[in-house]
């Protein structure tokens, strides 16, 4: 009996549809009774044993309307949010666009468009890698290393076509019993194409257009000679200074002697023109002003110098008069309105140089800027600002500086020199940077002048000769006249 009592205990233990008392509860039933007391109004932490279909309250009043609850996420599976009406119409608005048919021909143009302009290029189009031009060769033939053929980098600079300066001058002319004086100014250009040069006690006329030499005058004496030359601005008066402290003036036209102007009590070795007035330099260390419409030509004496006045030059507006000497010294006069008398302070004076200031050049395109250069014991090109009073750049040539003029066609500084390189050199302005180097005078030069269209530098040096350089070839979109057209036709033509 023991044993069936065993079995029948062991069957019962076995059976599943006996409740499980110490089993935990099921996860269904922990669910249906937290959403029980969630409803009720009791915290988990209640006791669940209160009975829903109770008819008494826990606290024994009759129970009311029940209050409404929001069910919280505990108890739900999903969040819904709610949508307002603009939300919607964004909604279905942005549906209706993306179901439209695209305008792929308009949409590629203004993609490609705005490409272009961010970028430089279309970028649908562009490749990786690519050639935009040739390789560079070495001008032999043979090819350069990997290294200096694609470490290349075009710049619209470098791209440009460079200027090219003969270093031989056009055409040579011979000057015969030059007087090789480094004071003297024996050299002139005129706007009507015709040079004016001095030999000894002669002053010859060469028509660059016609190739015509012409002989002007020869002074009485034979011990005296001419010292200084100025073309009027109209080309058909030509202002001689003497050694016998003369200026006589002359019509080339008919070549005769007009007046001939005495004031000055030693040699005149520089003149310059200013419309109706022309001054001139003398060995004496004084400025006069002649006025040659009038009997009582000497109406003004400038007295700021010590020794001779080798410089002499009115500035293009006509209201400046530069002057340089050999004391070394620069100075700057204003021009006088009207009446007669003596100044003897000039606007400014610089006194940087360390030797004889003959070269001197006023700036065609800044009227306030002037340019002027030392004898041998000085070599030094040195610009000036007459309003600030300032030095604005020195340059040490090594050499000595005997003329200088500025090029108004690429905006350059030419410089004439002697001792010792006897050449003619291009400077950049205002970095002053070296263009070109000319050489071919056998001594030092003298004087230099400049064609009336400004392509062409003549000078003149002690080896008697006078050279020709075209360096400055005109704009080829400006518009040639006659004249010009004539002169390039005379260069062309040997006369020596």
């Amino acid at each position: 009996m023991a044993q069936f009592g065993l079995e029948n205990d062991i069957s019962n233990s076995l059976k599943l549809d006996v409740p499980i008392t110490n089993a935990p509860i099921a996860r269904w039933q922990r669910k249906a009774s937290s959403s029980n007391m969630s409803m009720n109004g009791l915290s988990p932490g209640k006791s669940a044993n209160v009975s829903m279909s109770s008819s008494k309250t826990p606290g024994g009043k009759t129970p009311g309307r029940m209050r409404k609850v929001t069910p919280t996420r505990m108890g739900c599976d999903r969040f819904i949010p709610v949508r307002n009406a603009k939300q919607m119409e964004v909604a279905s608005f942005l549906l209706t666009k993306e179901n439209q048919p695209k305008d792929t021909n308009t949409s590629a143009a203004s993609s490609k468009t705005w490409s272009v302009a961010l970028n430089g290029f279309d970028i649908e189009e562009a490749r990786i890698l690519q050639f935009s031009a040739k390789p560079a060769s070495l001008p032999d033939g043979q090819h350069s290393s990997l290294k200096s053929v694609y470490n290349q980098t075009i710049t619209p600079m470098a791209s440009k076509k460079t200027r090219y300066i003969s270093s031989m001058p056009e055409k040579i002319l011979d000057a015969p019993e030059l007087k090789n004086d480094f004071y003297l100014n024996l050299l002139d250009w005129n706007s009507r194409n015709v040079v004016a040069v001095a030999l000894h006690n002669s002053v010859y006329l060469w028509d660059a257009t016609q190739g015509n030499i012409t002989h002007l005058m020869t002074m009485a004496r034979e011990t005296d000679y001419v010292s200084s030359l100025s073309w009027a601005k109209d080309g058909s008066y030509l202002a001689v200074g003497t050694s016998d402290c003369a200026v006589q003036l002359w019509d080339v036209e008919q070549e005769k002697c007009l007046r001939t102007m005495a004031s000055h009590s030693a040699r005149v070795c520089s003149l310059s023109w200013n419309q109706h007035i022309l001054s001139s330099g003398s060995k004496s260390g004084q400025i006069h002003h002649h006025d040659v419409r009038v009997a009582d030509h000497h109406i003004f004496t400038l007295k700021g110098h010590s020794q001779e006045v080798c410089g002499l030059q009115w500035s293009p507006d006509g209201r400046y008069l530069a002057s340089g000497g050999n004391d070394n010294t620069v100075c700057v006069w204003p021009r006088m309105s009207q009446g007669r008398g003596e100044m003897s302070t000039p606007m400014c004076t610089w006194d940087l140089h360390k030797g004889a200031v003959k070269a001197l050049a006023w700036c065609p395109w800044q009227s306030s800027i002037l340019a002027s250069g030392g004898g041998s014991t000085d070599c030094h090109i040195r610009v000036w600002n007459i309003n600030s009073g300032s030095c604005l750049s020195a340059l040490d040539t090594q050499s000595q500086v005997t003329a200088l003029m500025f090029a108004p066609n690429y905006k350059e500084l030419v410089s004439a020199h002697g001792f010792a390189d006897n050449n003619i050199i291009i400077w950049k302005y205002p970095s002053l940077t070296k263009v070109a180097d000319l050489r071919g005078h056998d001594d030092r030069i003298l004087s230099m002048a400049m064609s009336p269209d400004c392509s062409t530098v003549a000078s003149v040096a002690a080896d008697e000769t006078i050279r020709l350089w075209r360096c400055f070839e005109e704009d080829p979109k400006k518009p040639k006249d006659k004249m010009v057209r004539s002169l390039r036709t005379a260069l062309s033509q040997s006369i020596r």
